[in-house]
C-alpha cells in the first residue's frame, strides 16, 4: 500500500543549482516555466488501475488454489474414510453371521431338558414373527406407495391439468400420513431400544463390577486349604500366614493406588458416556496397522462432534491412552497377584508339608534336638529368602512400569516435536513463496519505471526539439 501511494503522488524533477540568479528566476516564472510539464494524472491512474486488478486476480487465482486443494483434500479423506467403513462393515457382518450360527448351534444343541434355553428359542421366535409383522404392516406399504408414486409420476402427461393437481393432492395427503405413523411406529421403536440399552448396561455393569469386586475378594481372602494344613510348629505357621497377610496387604495396596489413578485420569474425561462409547467406536473402526490412522479418526471425531476443538480431543485421546495403560496395568497386577498366590500357596503346602516330615522325623530322633533347631531355621531362612524374591520381584515390576511410562511420555514429546518441525516447514514454504510473489511484483514495478523513465526521456527530447522549431 506504501508503493502504491508514493506512486500516487505527481512526479516531479527538481533540479539542483545554487546559482542566485537561477533560484531568482524559479521564484519569478514559478510553475508558468517552460522547463515544468504538467503531470498526466490519467496514465497514472490507469497505471494504478491496472496494478489493482492484477493484484486482484492474482488474490481470486490463490482462493481458488487453496479451495481446490481443501476440496480434494476432502475428497481423499471421505475415500480413504469409506475404505474403512467397507472394511469394518464386512468385519462386523462376518462376526455377526459367525455368532448367530454359533448360538443357533447351542440352542439346537443343549436345549433338550433345559427350561431357560427353551425360553430363548421361544423368544426368538417371538421376535422372529414380530419382524415378519414389521415388515407387513410399515416396509411393505412404503414401498409400494413408493412404487405408485413412480408409476404416477411415469403417466402423468396423460392426464389433464386438474387431474393433476386432485392426484397431487391426495398423493400428498397419503404421504403426510404414512410420514405421521412412522414418526410414531420409530418413536415407539426408539423408546424400547433405549430402555433395553439401558437395562443391558445396567447389568453389564453390575456383573463386570460383582465379578471384579468378587475377584479381589477371593485373592484377598486367606485360602482355606492353608488354614486346614496342620503344622507341627505354630511359630512356623503363624509365620506363613503373616507372610501372605503381607503378601496381600501389599498388593491390595498396589491395586488401590491404580484405582485411585483411574479414577483421577476419568474424572479429566469431557464426554460423555454416549459420546466416550462413539469416540471408542471409531477408534475401534481403524486398524492399529492403517497409514495415518491418527489424522483418519481424529478427523472423523470432529465429524462426530463439530463442538469439541481438534486440541480438546488430542487432550482427550491423551487421557483414553493413559486410562488404557492404567487398565492395563491394573490387569496385569490382578494377574501377578494371582499367579504369585498359586505360587506362595504350593510353597507353603511344601514348606508345611516338610515341616511335618522333619517333626515325624523329630519324634523318631527325639534326642537330636540340635538338627531340629537346624531345620527349622532352615525352612524360616526358605520363607525369608522367599519373601526376598518376592519384594526382588516387585521393585522390578515397578521399575518396569516406571520405563514403560518413561517411554510413552518420551514417545508423546518427539510427536510433538515432530508436529512442530512439520509447521515450520509449513511456514518456510509460504515465505518462500511470497518472496517469489515479492519479486515478481518488483520485476513489474522496475520494467513501469523504466518505462516511465523511456517516456519522460522520449518527451524531453520532443520538447527541446520544440524550442528548437
Amino acid at each position: 500500500m506504501e508503493d502504491m501511494n508514493k506512486r500516487d503522488q505527481p512526479f516531479m524533477m527538481i533540479e539542483k543549482n545554487d546559482s542566485p540568479d537561477n533560484l531568482m528566476s524559479h521564484l519569478k516564472n514559478g510553475m508558468r516555466s517552460t522547463k515544468y510539464k504538467p503531470v498526466d494524472y490519467q496514465q497514472l491512474h490507469a497505471l494504478t488501475e491496472a496494478k489493482k486488478l492484477a493484484s486482484a486476480s492474482t488474490e481470486l487465482k490463490i482462493r481458488k488454489a487453496v479451495q481446490t486443494s481443501k476440496a480434494s483434500k476432502e475428497q481423499t479423506l471421505i475415500k480413504q474414510h469409506k475404505q474403512v467403513w467397507w472394511q469394518e462393515h464386512q468385519r462386523l457382518n462376518d462376526v455377526r453371521y459367525k455368532m448367530e450360527s454359533e448360538i443357533k448351534s447351542f440352542l439346537n444343541e443343549e436345549n433338550i431338558g433345559n427350561e431357560w434355553l427353551t425360553d430363548l428359542t421361544n423368544f426368538e421366535q417371538e421376535l422372529s414373527e414380530q419382524w415378519c409383522v414389521y415388515l407387513k404392516n410399515v416396509i411393505n406399504p412404503i414401498q409400494q406407495l413408493r412404487a405408485d408414486l413412480k408409476y404416477r409420476q411415469h403417466h402423468i402427461s396423460k392426464h389433464s391439468y386438474s387431474h393433476t393437481e386432485f392426484n397431487s393432492v391426495k398423493v400428498l395427503e397419503e404421504v403426510d400420513f404414512v410420514k405421521t405413523q412412522l414418526k410414531a411406529v420409530f418413536e415407539r421403536l426408539s423408546l424400547e431400544q433405549q430402555k433395553i440399552e439401558n437395562y443391558l448396561s445396567d447389568w453389564s455393569m453390575k456383573i463386570l463390577d460383582h465379578s471384579s469386586e468378587e475377584r479381589c475378594n477371593l485373592l484377598s481372602e486367606v485360602p482355606m486349604k492353608l488354614e486346614t494344613l496342620e503344622c507341627p510348629y505354630p511359630d512356623l505357621k503363624s509365620s506363613v500366614l503373616n507372610e501372605f497377610y503381607n503378601f496381600t496387604e501389599k498388593y491390595q495396596k498396589k491395586l488401590q493406588d491404580v484405582d485411585l489413578q483411574l479414577e483421577d485420569i476419568a474424572r479429566n474425561f469431557h464426554l460423555s458416556e454416549e459420546d466416550q462409547w462413539i469416540y471408542q467406536a471409531v477408534l475401534d473402526q481403524y486398524p492399529a496397522d492403517l497409514c495415518g490412522r491418527r489424522t483418519l479418526y481424529l478427523n472423523m471425531l470432529q465429524r462426530y462432534f463439530p463442538y469439541k476443538s481438534r486440541h480438546d480431543l488430542v487432550e482427550h485421546e491423551k487421557y483414553c491412552d493413559q486410562y488404557r495403560f492404567a487398565r492395563e496395568q491394573r490387569r496385569i497386577l490382578i494377574s501377578n497377584w494371582n499367579k504369585n498366590r498359586r505360587d506362595f500357596m504350593k510353597k507353603a503346602v511344601l514348606t508345611l508339608a516338610e515341616a511335618c516330615a522333619a517333626h515325624a522325623m523329630e519324634g523318631t530322633l527325639a534326642k537330636d534336638r540340635r538338627k531340629q533347631q537346624e531345620l527349622c531355621a532352615h525352612l524360616k531362612a526358605k520363607v525369608l529368602q522367599w519373601r526376598a524374591h518376592q519384594e526382588e520381584v516387585a521393585r522390578l515390576e515397578m521399575e518396569i512400569s516406571a520405563r514403560r511410562r518413561e517411554k510413552e511420555e518420551e514417545r508423546e514429546k518427539l510427536w510433538k516435536k515432530k508436529e512442530l518441525f512439520q509447521r515450520a516447514e509449513k511456514k518456510k514454504k509460504i515465505r518462500k513463496y511470497w518472496a517469489k510473489k515479492e519479486q515478481k511484483w518488483q520485476e513489474v514495478e522496475m520494467r513501469d519505471l523504466q518505462r516511465l523513465e523511456e517516456l519522460k526521456k522520449l518527451m524531453a527530447e520532443q520538447s527541446v526539439k520544440d524550442r528548437e522549431r
